[in-house]
């Protein structure tokens, strides 16, 4: 489900929950809305809440340290481009066909992670750059090197081709990495926590006003994090300018 989709999947729960528990106020009798009921009612609402927020922490956590280890994936990549296309050059023109290789699988892969058109999906499937790649590592292992320092560069090409590699299959490997389960039981918590509110709260235009911007502002929480989940699409999306810099400072 997308991200949007989900926010207002959320929100319509939770705004559900509000219009349940006024519903449900109006039904119960008097004696269940006492005093003691409500502190009862209270206390235990405030425990599900804390249990909301910490598993609202961990999703939080999840998201963003996997947005920042493909941001930082990307950053890396890039780096290693620059550096293996420069190699290549210290070493000799006779590399002159597989740095322009290289700038080309990088080229496609700009193209596939980060379109020009906005309204194509990212292709996240590494198996078509990869074997690129994986031909450049067998070409660079194939070289003749003629002394010392040709040798040197030729170890150090073919180490930065295989992190490359490394780092197309790490970095893209596709998936979220927010449970399911922690988005179907934190949104079961959220419509308890909301009809609550509506059980107790006075059905007034002003607490109705501020339970819908509660429920958005909520919703909200969880399509931004799901948005940073995404990584390569969306509003929230991993910058592909790293990627560009190096493809504009290849085969200089």
């Amino acid at each position: 489900m997308p991200p949007i989709g989900i926010g207002t999947l959320v929100f319509a729960c939770t705004l559900g929950g509000v219009l349940a528990g006024m519903r449900l106020r109006g039904r119960l009798p008097g004696h269940h809305l006492s005093a003691e009921s409500k502190e009862t009612v209270k206390l235990g609402i405030g425990l599900i809440a804390t249990m909301t927020a910490l598993v609202l922490g961990l999703v939080t956590a999840s998201a963003k340290s996997a947005f920042d280890a493909l941001d930082t994936a990307v950053k890396q990549s890039a780096a290693e481009a620059i550096a293996l296309d420069r190699t290549l050059a210290r070493y000799g023109p006779e590399t002159s066909e597989i740095r322009g290789a290289l700038k080309q699988a990088l080229a496609h892969r700009i193209e596939m992670t980060w379109p020009e058109d906005s309204s194509r999906p990212a292709v996240l499937d590494p198996s078509q750059v990869v074997k690129v790649v994986e031909t450049i590592a067998d070409r660079l292992r194939a070289l003749s090197p003629q002394n010392d320092l040709q040798r040197a560069l030729q170890t150090r090409a073919v180490d930065l081709s295989e992190s490359l590699l490394e780092a197309r299959w790490t970095g893209l490997g596709g998936g979220t990495s927010i449970p399911p389960l922690f988005l179907a039981v934190l949104v079961f918590w959220l419509t308890i926590i909301f009809a609550s509110f509506g059980l107790f709260a006075p059905p007034n235009g002003t607490v109705i006003g501020v339970l819908v911007v509660c429920a958005l502002s909520v919703a909200g929480a969880i399509f931004l994090i799901y948005e940073m989940d995404g990584a390569f699409e969306g509003f929230l999306a991993v910058s592909g300018d790293p990627m560009r810099f190096a493809y504009s400072h290849l085969n200089q």
